[in-house]
């Protein structure tokens, strides 16, 4: 077991990044409040030729999830009407289909409710009144988020270090974020979501789901400052478990979900496919774009698939 010194710099850092009231006592939504009418009309301007980028993965049943986190299950895809002539025969006819799914069962954000440490959720709440079994998260569901429509910047680690992927034991640190920037030679900006690219998406991409789940790459105990530094308002990445697996201090399992979800008020998406992008980014040379990427309006959502585009 590790010795409680070996947590003494999570705890540390919780307490400079801690943005508790920071938006007053009544606020669920964190750092979405640093996206702005002028932070957007500013992202707008990062449209110059119109390319698409589609970053979700397709929702299927042999998806991201290995079993790995119990309950959340790929798409379980079930057709309940198949040309079903209601109006009578020779009418029109309808088909419609059903869904069951882990809300984070794809390429998702996390919400501020689907971590807590210390008995609490953001903003000082307790988090077994937050978050019930009956109503899920009653503060900070996802369906508080306002539309999430910004500036979105890649910061694509794996080719700053000059490799395609990431190894698995490669934990992202400032000095990657740094590097990735200079790369980028963009800064990250007040209200900016970060795209993190690591390339471990590839092993999905290529069929091997465990592989891709573990061991993987990812953010290090040491990013959320940065973030916070630079008042960034969401983050996501091409990983399963967003932060490095297995963690960094044996033990400490999820400080990066807690540093981000808990203390900041940040959320951070998982799963994105950044592949299509990154080719794009390192051939024009930009890597800023309008990025439109809205939870899912679940009402009590601890977490929400998201379809994201980015618009260059």
């Amino acid at each position: 077991m590790p010795a409680l010194t070996d947590f003494d710099e999570f705890r540390d850092i919780a307490k400079r990044v801690n943005n508790w009231g920071r938006w007053g006592v009544e606020d669920e939504i964190g750092t979405l409040n640093l996206i702005t009418p002028d932070t957007v009309r500013a992202a707008a301007a990062a449209v110059r030729t119109g390319k698409r980028f589609a970053l979700a993965v397709p929702l299927q049943q042999y998806g991201v999830q290995t079993g790995l986190i119990p309950g959340r299950v790929n798409p379980l895809h079930t057709m309940v009407a198949l040309n079903w002539e209601m109006f009578g025969p020779g009418a029109i006819a309808t088909s419609d289909d059903v869904v069951t799914m882990g809300l984070q069962a794809g390429t998702h954000w996390d919400g501020l409710g689907h971590v807590s440490h210390g008995g609490r959720i953001y903003n000082n709440r307790p988090a077994g009144n937050a978050v019930t079994a009956h109503e899920g998260a009653v503060r900070s569901g996802v369906e508080k988020a306002p539309p999430l429509v910004g500036r979105g910047v890649l910061l694509d680690v794996a080719r700053a270090r000059g490799v395609d992927r990431l190894p698995g034991d490669h934990a992202v640190t400032p000095e990657d974020l740094e590097a990735a920037q200079e790369l980028a030679h963009t800064q990250v900006r007040a209200g900016d979501v970060v795209l993190v690219r690591t390339g471990q998406i590839q092993l999905y991409l290529g069929g091997d789901r465990d592989a891709y789940a573990f061991p993987s790459p990812g953010l290090s105990l040491r990013t959320p400052e940065w973030f916070h530094s630079r008042d960034v308002a969401a983050v996501a990445d091409d990983t399963l478990t967003f932060e490095i697996f297995p963690p960094e201090v044996d033990g400490l399992y999820l400080p990066v979900h807690a540093l981000h979800l808990v203390e900041m008020g940040m959320m951070q998406g998982q799963n994105w496919n950044l592949e299509q992008l990154a080719a794009d980014c390192a051939e024009d040379g930009v890597y800023e774009f309008l990025l439109s990427a809205p939870p899912e309006p679940f009402t009590g959502g601890v977490g929400a698939p998201v379809a994201p585009v980015a618009v260059k």
